[in-house]
């Protein structure tokens, strides 16, 4: 009858895995007529990155539902904290890559911010269309 949190969850992560992967495929082909080769590995590269992101997200929010209000406030802000990290680190080695091409790193930007965009869309639509119960369980 009513929507439990796994799977809206579950639903987050399917609709975010084919999101990413239309996202990889379209840029993919983008990339490529503008940069070649290092505009596919862009393409990817700024896709997996993307997934990663959302994948994290995912975790912090099942983990923390599971604790008390503090401790859910803690893991979606060690969640943030993680990602600004990662995406330090990623972008970091990436503008350092020597297999990408000048050409090839407005992609790996356009790739994240489309996913970044569309899975905040697709993520306040799967919340809003999930039957959610009226009652509070608290701990």
């Amino acid at each position: 009858m009513f929507d439990d949190l796994n799977s809206v969850m579950r639903r987050v992560s399917w609709l975010g895995a084919l999101l990413v992967s239309v996202i990889a495929v379209v840029a993919s082909v983008v990339g490529y007529f503008l940069a070649g080769t290092s505009g596919i590995f862009a393409a990817w590269a700024g896709s997996a990155a993307a997934f990663l992101f959302t994948v994290l997200t995912i975790l912090s929010v099942l983990f923390g539902a599971r604790l008390k209000i503090g401790g859910l406030l803690a893991m979606v802000l060690g969640g943030w904290l993680i990602k600004m990290v990662l995406f330090l680190v990623i972008f970091s080695y990436l503008n350092r890559a020597e297999w990408l091409v000048s050409e090839a790193r407005p992609i790996v930007f356009f790739t994240v911010v489309a996913a970044v965009i569309g899975g905040l869309i697709l993520d306040t639509w799967v919340v809003s269309k999930a039957r959610l119960s009226p009652e509070v369980k608290l701990p």
